[in-house]
C-alpha cells in the first residue's frame, strides 16, 4: 500500500512513512493510491464481529507490510478491546466500543461518545498514540507532536499520546473558544511533555499556524514534526471502522444505510466516502454545519465566499476553512494533483467554485444542511421530550439535518453522536434540560490545576515558546 498526496509532487510514502509525515511536503494531504475492496460477501461474513475484530480486517490492508500483523493485533486490542477480552482495563466504557441506539422508527443514534474523552476522536486518537509509540520505539526517534484544536481533538491527542515515551505534545486551542469541559480536559493532563497553548485567535488561526510550522521546521533544532489533527491519514483510517460497524449492525450489506454527520473539517464524513468507495453500501451521506457552513454552501449552492467566523454553541465545528475537503476534491477531479491544488487555492481565497459537473458528482451521495444555535437548543429540547435522549449541540445538528435531507424513510439513517452532552452544558440547560452530571472517571475534572500558556496570534511567539521547551 502506497500513499500519494492531493497536489501531485510529493513522493509516493508507505503506511509507517505517511504516519509520521502528517502533511506532504507540496502542502498535499495523503491519501491511498488505491483503496482496498471489499465484496459483499467478505462484508456479510463480518457479521457478528466484535468492534476490536472488525477494525483489525479494515485496517490491515492500509498498514500492509509496514508493522506485522501481530504486533498490529495487539494494538488494535489494546485500543478497542473489552476489558474481558485483553485482560485489563478498556479503553471504552461500553462494552460495543460504538452502541446504536434508536431514536425513531428508521432514525439511529451511533454513539461514539464512550472514550476517555467523551468525543468521538478518541476511536483515532487512542490508535494513533499507539502506533506511534510502537513505530517512534522501533526507529528510536523523538518527535514533536503540534496540532490544533476546535475543542476535542486536544484532549484526545493528549490523552492518546500522553503514554508516548519518544514525543512532546504541543497542542494549540483559541483563547476562550472552547467549552470549560473541553479546556480542562486538555490542560489538567499532568506530563512533563504536555504543552497546551491558548491562542488569542480562532480556531483557524491556530490550524494555520500549525500549517505553516510543518512548511518549515527549523525552529525545532533538528526535530521532526508529527500531525495528529485529521491532516494525518491514520485518523481518518480509524474512523472508517465505524462505518462498517453501524451497517452490519442494521442489516448491511444485504441494505443501504445513511449517515448524518456533524462537519467542521470534513475528516468524519470522509471516512463515510471511504468506506463506501470500499464496498460498503451507503445510499447518502448529510453533511450537517453550524453557522459556520462554507460546506454546506459549497455543496448546496456552490458558494465557497469567505465569511467572518461565528462563535456558537457548538464549537468544535467553528471553523471556516475544512482541510479534509481537499481528499474529496482530488478524487472528484479525477486525481488531477495540479487541478486539486489550483482549486484549494481558489476556494481558500473564496474566488473559486466547482466545475458543475464535478459538483453534481459530489451530490449523488452527499446532501448537506445548516442549523443555527436557536434551532440546535430547540432540537435538543425536542428531543429530550419525545425520547429522554439527550444531545450535545453538535450532535443535535446532525441529527435535525439527518431528519430533513434523509432521501427516504425505508433506508436506515444514523446520526453519529460525536460527543457527550456533559461537554457543552450550556445548551442543554438552555433548551430547558438539566446540566448532565460528569461521568465517574472525570468527577473531580473542576478541582484539577490546569496548566497553559496563553500566547498572542503571532507564529513567531509560537515557534519560540516551542524552542525554549525542547531546550
Amino acid at each position: 500500500m502506497k500513499y500519494i498526496s492531493t497536489r501531485g509532487q510529493a513522493p509516493k510514502l508507505n503506511f509507517e512513512e505517511v504516519l509520521l509525515a502528517g502533511l506532504a511536503t507540496d502542502g498535499g494531504l495523503y491519501v491511498p493510491e488505491q483503496l482496498p475492496q471489499f465484496s459483499q460477501a467478505e462484508i456479510a461474513s463480518w457479521a457478528g464481529l466484535s468492534y476490536a475484530d472488525l477494525a483489525k480486517k479494515i485496517i490491515a490492508p492500509f498498514v500492509a507490510d509496514t508493522i506485522p500483523q501481530a504486533d498490529l493485533d495487539a494494538i488494535i486490542d489494546a485500543t478497542y478491546g473489552t476489558a474481558a477480552a485483553t485482560g485489563g482495563d478498556n479503553v471504552f466504557a461500553h462494552d460495543a466500543v460504538a452502541p446504536l441506539k434508536q431514536l425513531d422508527s428508521n432514525l439511529w443514534l451511533l454513539e461514539l461518545f464512550h472514550g476517555p474523552t467523551l468525543a468521538f476522536k478518541d476511536f483515532a486518537l487512542q490508535l494513533l498514540g499507539r502506533l506511534l509509540d510502537y513505530v517512534l520505539e522501533k526507529r528510536q526517534e523523538r518527535v514533536v507532536i503540534m496540532g490544533a484544536t476546535s475543542g476535542d481533538t486536544g484532549s484526545a491527542a493528549i490523552e492518546g499520546c500522553k503514554r508516548c515515551a519518544n514525543v512532546d505534545i504541543f497542542i494549540l486551542h483559541p483563547h476562550n473558544r472552547v467549552s470549560e469541559v473541553q479546556r480542562r480536559q486538555m490542560t489538567t493532563i499532568v506530563g512533563e511533555n504536555i504543552y497546551n497553548l491558548a491562542i488569542e485567535g480562532n480556531f483557524d488561526d491556530c490550524q494555520q499556524m500549525v500549517k505553516q510550522s510543518f512548511a518549515d521546521q527549523r525552529f525545532l533544532g533538528g526535530r521532526k514534526l508529527v500531525a495528529v489533527n485529521s491532516i494525518n491519514w491514520a485518523r481518518i483510517m480509524a474512523q472508517i471502522v465505524y462505518y462498517f460497524h453501524a451497517s452490519l449492525s442494521l442489516g448491511g450489506p444485504h441494505r443501504e444505510v445513511s449517515f448524518a454527520v456533524p462537519t467542521g473539517n470534513f475528516g468524519d464524513i470522509f471516512a463515510g466516502y471511504l468506506a463506501k468507495g470500499m464496498g460498503l453500501p451507503i445510499k447518502q451521506l448529510v453533511v450537517a454545519t453550524n453557522s459556520n457552513d462554507i460546506l454546506h454552501r459549497c455543496i448546496s449552492a456552490n458558494d465557497v465566499a469567505k465569511k467572518d467566523l461565528m462563535h456558537t454553541l457548538s464549537p468544535s465545528m467553528d471553523i471556516r476553512v475544512s482541510s479534509n475537503f481537499e481528499r474529496l476534491l482530488f478524487d472528484l477531479y479525477d486525481r488531477d494533483g495540479a487541478a486539486t491544488a489550483q482549486l484549494v487555492e481558489g476556494m481558500n481565497n473564496g474566488t473559486a467554485n466547482l466545475e458543475p459537473a464535478r459538483l453534481a458528482k459530489a451530490r449523488q451521495l452527499f446532501d448537506s444542511y445548516r442549523l443555527d444555535d436557536e434551532g440546535c437548543v430547540a432540537v435538543i429540547a425536542d428531543m429530550f421530550a419525545r425520547t429522554e435522549e439527550l444531545l450535545d449541540p453538535h450532535t443535535a445538528i446532525g441529527v435535525k439535518a439527518a431528519e430533513v435531507c434523509r432521501r427516504d424513510a425505508e433506508t436506515p439513517m444514523v446520526a453519529l453522536a460525536t460527543a457527550h452532552p456533559v461537554k457543552f452544558p450550556d445548551p442543554v440547560v438552555q433548551a430547558g434540560c438539566k446540566a448532565p452530571e460528569l461521568p465517574h472517571h472525570l468527577q473531580d475534572l473542576f478541582e484539577r490545576p490546569e496548566r497553559y500558556q496563553v500566547l498572542g496570534n503571532d507564529l513567531a511567539a509560537v515557534h519560540a515558546y516551542v524552542a525554549e521547551q525542547l531546550g
